[in-house]
């Protein structure tokens, strides 16, 4: 059990459970017919009974805010994040009929956190407090937004207030994240099972979106079987779950089954097109020796990402693709000095200090990749970026201890990465490599 203690906290996606998806999926055929499928889901019920609600009262501020939330479940259900703007158009409505009402305001945050708008979404959270203070999903808006804004402390408050005004699903996956976050990886997986424990099972896909966060979480301890029964099990829930479908992609990545792990993004390319996804498959390509498919899959990892990046306000992923690439380095660190001018989590932090490290700027790069480090996360990326500047810095005792967990956990992720994380530790003389 999760004991309810701010110690317990700070002892120490995710993001909320209203907000994670995937990012660069494009479909055709998204379009308003999609809701009128025989065949249609809950969201689609949702959706219909809302417009009902709005022919009898169009007046209301209730029918809209019911079809933006209908609309936003919508695009969690397809990965198709076009009904998100119907979910902005409702809620426009919704506040022109009834401005600052509560539920309007609550789901334009939700919109604004989705669209990586964090500082907006802040805003709004708190903006809506003012109606109310006592309501735990305002409480993980702001969790959130503070995580995304690198200000963990008060991250670590907000969510801490929000397991204490209701222990529910959601706040335990924000105290899962958290811990993740600090280090705590044993505890992040405790909390994770909690959140699977108590999310709701009319939900189909929010419980499968429950067993992919304790997958990634299994995944990051370097429980490889543990992790791909979980995703296996969110599948069984939710068969179309994209989160789902790239966890087992890359838990075979983390076997060593490349071949199997191309399958499952091939075949998820087929059906919805995704920048992330391209990213993986280029990688993949390479290291199976087709260079001619790599090519074309960074290709369109490009094409896409930069569409991402504009609707986003983000250029971090690309910046990230464009350093492990060795492509467009002084770009790369132009865009990463602007992200961290208005985003300091340890992510942006780190974002940049590869970039500096990439152009030559050793060390100033120390100086960003000790800020990544500043809550101790194992994340694997970072902790290799950080062994390879220290080991240009020659302080190889901090080198090994950070590049051990890049090669531990790395694989999962980016193989080229574990495997020169492996070569760096050798250099280095370490005999656990």
């Amino acid at each position: 059990m999760v004991k309810k203690t701010v110690a317990l906290l700070t002892v120490v996606g995710l993001l909320a459970l209203g907000i994670i998806g995937v990012r660069s999926v494009f479909k055709t055929d998204a379009n308003e017919n999609e809701v009128e499928s025989t065949q249609s889901s809950k969201a689609d019920q949702r959706i219909s009974r809302a417009k009902q609600i709005i022919e009898r009262m169009p007046d209301k501020a209730e029918g809209y805010n019911q079809l933006a939330a209908a609309y936003m479940q919508k695009a969690r259900e397809t990965s198709d994040f076009s009904f998100n703007a119907h979910a902005s158009e409702a809620i426009n409505q919704s506040l022109a009929i009834e401005n600052d009402n509560y539920d309007a305001l609550k789901l334009r945050a939700k919109l604004e956190l989705t669209d990586h708008r964090f500082a907006e979404a802040l805003q709004i959270a708190r903006r809506a407090q003012t109606v109310r203070n006592d309501d735990h999903d305002v409480w993980g808006q702001i969790t959130d937004a503070l995580v995304e804004l690198g200000e963990y402390k008060g991250a670590v408050e907000a969510a801490q207030t929000m397991v204490d005004l209701r222990p529910d699903s959601s706040a335990y996956a924000r105290v899962s994240y958290l811990r993740s976050l600090h280090g705590d990886t044993d505890g992040a997986i405790e909390a994770m099972v909690a959140a699977v424990k108590s999310a709701n099972p009319n939900d189909p896909e929010s419980v499968a979106w429950c067993r992919v966060q304790l997958g990634n979480e299994l995944l990051n301890a370097g429980k490889l079987e543990a992790a791909e029964r979980q995703f296996d099990e969110a599948l069984q829930i939710f068969p179309e779950h994209r989160l789902a479908i790239e966890g087992k992609g890359r838990a075979r990545m983390a076997a060593g089954d490349l071949k199997g792990a191309v399958v499952i993004y091939e075949r998820e390319q087929a059906k919805n097109v995704s920048a992330d996804a391209a990213a993986v498959l280029g990688d993949l390509y390479t290291l199976l020796g087709n260079n001619a498919l790599a090519r074309s899959q960074y290709e369109k990892f490009e094409i896409l990402e930069r569409e991402n990046a504009a609707l986003e306000r983000s250029w971090r992923h690309l910046i990230n693709f464009w350093l492990d690439h060795e492509q467009n380095l002084a770009e790369a660190l132009s865009l990463a000095t602007r992200e961290y001018e208005v985003r300091k989590d340890i992510f942006t932090c780190d974002s940049l200090a590869w970039a500096l490290f990439k152009n030559g700027k050793t060390q100033a790069a120390r100086t960003l990749v000790d800020e990544a480090l500043r809550t101790g996360t194992k994340d694997a990326r970072i902790n290799y970026h950080a062994g390879a500047i220290y080991k240009t810095l020659r302080l190889p005792q901090k080198a090994i201890q950070h590049l051990r967990l890049g090669a531990a956990l790395n694989s999962a992720f980016n193989p080229n990465q574990a495997t020169s994380a492996k070569q760096m530790l050798a250099e280095l003389g370490d005999r656990r490599s």
